[in-house]
């Protein structure tokens, strides 16, 4: 009997260990699905216009996409290291830094979101990104 509630507790004792080791630690920071570069300039109107549409892909999708922006007048370099022939144009790279999906001109939001979705993200709600 003694043996059986020993070999019971050690059980339980190691079911916990094991669940502590699944858990993820609070402390790790979440790395982003996407990469979201947006490569233009800050006197192209098609840029400007896009300003607010990165704000907001912000603001909906959280921790799980970093957005930039490169002014490529300035920033010539990144120019040269994603080929921009034109401006806006914007370039989305996955977790390991791999292009997956380029566009130039103007991108509405909604057609960002679509592809966004398919890559998996979510739109998070306002009471989420407060937290």
């Amino acid at each position: 009997m003694k043996k059986t509630i020993f070999l019971m507790i050690i059980s339980v004792f190691s079911l916990i260990c094991l669940a502590q080791e699944i858990q993820p630690d609070s402390t790790t920071v979440a790395k982003p699905k996407i990469t979201f570069l947006e490569l233009g300039s800050t006197t192209c109107i098609p840029c400007q216009m896009m300003e607010e549409v990165l704000v907001s892909i912000r603001e909906k999708y959280g921790d799980q996409i970093e957005v930039f922006f490169h002014d490529v007048k300035k920033e010539n370099e990144i120019a040269v290291q994603y080929q921009v022939r034109m401006i806006p144009t914007q370039v989305f790279l996955d977790e390991k830094g791999v292009e997956i999906h380029r566009h130039v001109g103007f991108y509405p939001e909604e057609q960002i979101d679509i592809f966004l979705q398919e890559q998996g993200l979510k739109i998070i709600s306002k009471e989420e990104t407060k937290e």
